[in-house]
């Protein structure tokens, strides 16, 4: 594989934050990340260390310049129907609003989706009183297709509860399916028009190997475990994730929002830290990836750091792979 070799840089030292979805509003670059602090929880295989309490939001007019911090923007004690943990947004303009999608816990202890609303891209938000109906797992992603259709893409299994799921319905004693069986799949479904709900039932978003089948649950290296992430490049669709337990962000190429998606192969490498989360966008015609790592922390996965560099497409339009590890 082809590394990409400029140099990354971090984005803030006074806070950590992880998870950042990058967007362009307005000519200038928004980073809408999770905010990570030390709250005590232990470890665990379901993320209850991962314990965030708001969102912060970053913005940039140039690549190389000074990163603003808007400080708070949306806490838990605001949203009335609010659990706990507040993991990786996104957001979303229409129509000169602005719209933060955020997963997080309810007072049952299961993932929902909830949305924020503002008239500005750096906020404040205010929440909606309720979850989305129909959500569910965590991780949303928007992509802005056209000028009226939008999709969010969303799941993530373990900790994001996306085995406890089947056909869009909880099930008894959720769990992955076995090896030999098609890995669990990505989530995508259009919104509706007011940007507040789902348009349709969710659909499976397939990533099929090279012959055409889709990825296998024990292919490990390459199915789909979180972080989802959509963009276009040259009238494709890109579709990039995390391997999760393999620490890889890989991507799948497709004709249609929905799919099938094509695997072709690893963006990022393993970085510092166990998860690996990242987004995509292109800023004054070059392409950069959006991630975090544990460096400045010292390896602290629940600690992290949001950093960029610039993404290279190859002629035949597969991305060169990044090293994590800088």
């Amino acid at each position: 594989m082809e590394l990409v070799q400029n140099k990354p840089k971090y984005i803030a030292d006074h806070i950590y934050s992880a998870d950042p979805s990058a967007h362009v509003f307005n000519g200038k670059l928004y980073i809408y990340p999770s905010h990570d602090i030390e709250s005590g929880v232990p470890e665990n295989d379901n993320g209850d260390h991962f314990n965030m309490q708001d969102y912060h939001v970053f913005s940039m007019d140039e690549i190389d310049g000074e990163v603003k911090d808007h400080g708070c923007v949306l806490k838990l004690e605001d949203i009335p129907w609010a659990g706990r943990q507040m993991w990786a947004p996104d957001a979303a303009e229409k129509n000169g609003k602005y719209y933060l999608y955020f997963p997080m816990k309810d007072k049952n202890d299961i993932f929902r989706m909830g949305v924020a609303i503002s008239d500005k891209p750096e906020g404040p938000f205010i929440p909606e009183a309720t979850p989305m109906d129909g959500s569910y797992s965590i991780d949303p992603a928007v992509l802005q297709d056209n000028d009226e259709d939008y999709y969010m893409y969303f799941g993530g299994i373990w900790g994001g509860q996306l085995q406890r799921y089947r056909d869009n319905k909880a099930i008894e004693v959720g769990q992955e399916p076995a090896d030999h069986e098609d890995a669990l799949c990505p989530k995508v479904v259009k919104l509706t028009a007011d940007m507040k709900g789902f348009a349709e039932e969710p659909k499976d978003l397939v990533i099929l190997d090279e012959n055409g089948e889709p990825l296998k649950a024990g292919d490990h290296d390459r199915r789909y475990f979180e972080g989802p992430w959509m963009h276009k490049y040259n009238g494709k669709y890109y579709f990039s994730y995390s391997t999760g337990n393999t620490h890889q962000i890989c991507y799948a190429v497709g004709d249609s929002p929905y799919g099938p998606f094509q695997y072709k192969g690893v963006i990022l490498t393993p970085v510092v830290g166990w998860t690996t989360h990242h987004s995509i966008v292109e800023f004054n015609d070059k392409w950069y990836l959006f991630y975090h790592d544990s460096k400045p922390s010292g390896g602290k996965t629940w600690l992290r750091s949001v950093k960029f560099i610039e993404i290279d497409y190859n002629s035949d339009g597969t991305i060169s792979t990044i090293d994590g590890q800088m």
